[in-house]
């Protein structure tokens, strides 16, 4: 399929194959075969599945035609996206993080990295100064996640990438929250952009996959090798099943988006609640910001409550919602980020980071909002 004309909706539906070579079959098979057969003992496209299979092929082109980048590579889970791509770092390294991020990334930077030989420093990565006063010496590389997960703190791409070419740095982002329909970092000049597919591209919360890519072939090399030789890489039904959702995402997002802004604008109003935070409220600090890199608030928010003694109760008797630590589902989710998410975090962090246990996020799903506001309002 030429790319060279079509917009978002279209290429989602499209992606970089919109039917099987071989049938014309509108979906591409799932192909689940370990190994292909080497026609007079010479190996074809495909060799071995772990090196290469059509069915994951289908959605790492999906996620280079989506980002912008060159070559797309399919991993197992989220973290196995975001562990393979920090492979791009050796012994001796040093990164830098954002000290609000996604637990289970904070618990890989600050206990598995630094087994490894790599450090990593946790820094107010909003703050330009704070970022080029951790860079040292054996800096390599720059991690980003904006908007944060789960206090929104908005970084300006360009600004962070600016920098780190100018110290000859790598830069990184998870983009999970806005998906490649709402920012592409590849564009304001990140190297390589990471996702848990798990969450907004899955879209159903039946599987779990993380996607990578970049828009420089060197790189892509490196990505590709070692993606094949650590192995850890999305099976072939799930990356049918990936495939399939990435087709909806338009619709589902924009649904849930919508959904979010109102509920975030009703909870702001709430007594119970002390405080929101969305880019789509008026009010919102980086809003000029995010919205300068970003073309949507996206569809999750994070809520405090001003009593810690309301939280039980709410999680108890909220009845639409699945309570989970994860977020991107057709149906709304609600978590509880002191014990879920960031659990992994340290307390005394959590509380210096302003991670309270009053602390919640919704990750707005499909259903009709005024049922979600019923429910969510009579729990509060």
């Amino acid at each position: 399929m030429t790319t060279k004309t079509y917009r978002s909706a279209t290429l989602l539906v499209h992606q970089g194959i919109d039917r099987d070579p071989a049938t014309g079959a509108s979906a591409i098979p799932i192909y689940q075969a370990s190994t292909y057969h080497h026609v007079g003992g010479q190996p074809g496209e495909y060799d071995y599945a772990r090196s290469g299979n059509p069915s994951r092929r289908q959605v790492e082109d999906a996620i280079a035609l989506l980002e912008g980048g060159v070559r797309g590579f399919a991993y197992a889970t989220g973290m196995a996206a975001i562990g393979s791509a920090l492979a791009l770092l050796k012994s001796g390294d040093h990164l830098i993080a954002p000290n609000d991020l996604y637990g289970g990334s904070w618990r890989y930077l600050s206990t598995v990295l630094p087994e490894q030989g790599i450090t990593t420093s946790f820094v107010d990565i909003t703050d330009l100064n704070r970022i080029e006063a951790a860079i040292t010496p054996a800096t390599k590389a720059i991690f980003l996640e904006t908007p944060s997960n789960p206090l929104f703190n908005i970084t300006d791409i360009r600004a962070v990438t600016a920098l780190a070419r100018q110290r000859g740095l790598l830069t990184l982002l998870d983009n999970t929250f806005m998906t490649p329909l709402l920012q592409r970092p590849l564009e304001l000049g990140v190297d390589v952009v990471i996702h848990s597919a798990t969450k907004f591209l899955g879209g159903h919360s039946d599987l779990m996959a993380g996607l990578v890519t970049t828009a420089d072939p060197q790189l892509a090399k490196r990505l590709k090798y070692f993606q094949n030789a650590f192995g850890a890489v999305l099976a072939p039904f799930d990356s049918f099943l990936l495939a399939r959702g990435i087709k909806t995402l338009k619709l589902r997002l924009e649904a849930a988006q919508r959904s979010a802004q109102d509920l975030a604008e009703r909870l702001q109003d709430h007594p119970a609640v002390a405080r929101v935070w969305f880019p789509g409220l008026v009010d919102f600090a980086g809003r000029e910001l995010h919205f300068s890199q970003a073309s949507g608030a996206g569809a999750v928010l994070s809520f405090e409550l001003k009593e810690q003694a309301r939280v039980a109760p709410l999680l108890q008797q909220i009845k639409l919602p699945i309570i989970a630590p994860s977020l991107g589902g057709v149906e709304t989710i609600l978590t509880h980020c002191w014990s879920m998410s960031h659990a992994a975090i340290p307390a005394e962090t959590k509380l210096r980071l302003g991670i309270r246990e009053t602390l919640l996020r919704i990750s707005v799903g499909i259903e009709d909002v005024e049922d979600l506001w019923e429910d969510l309002a009579a729990a509060l």
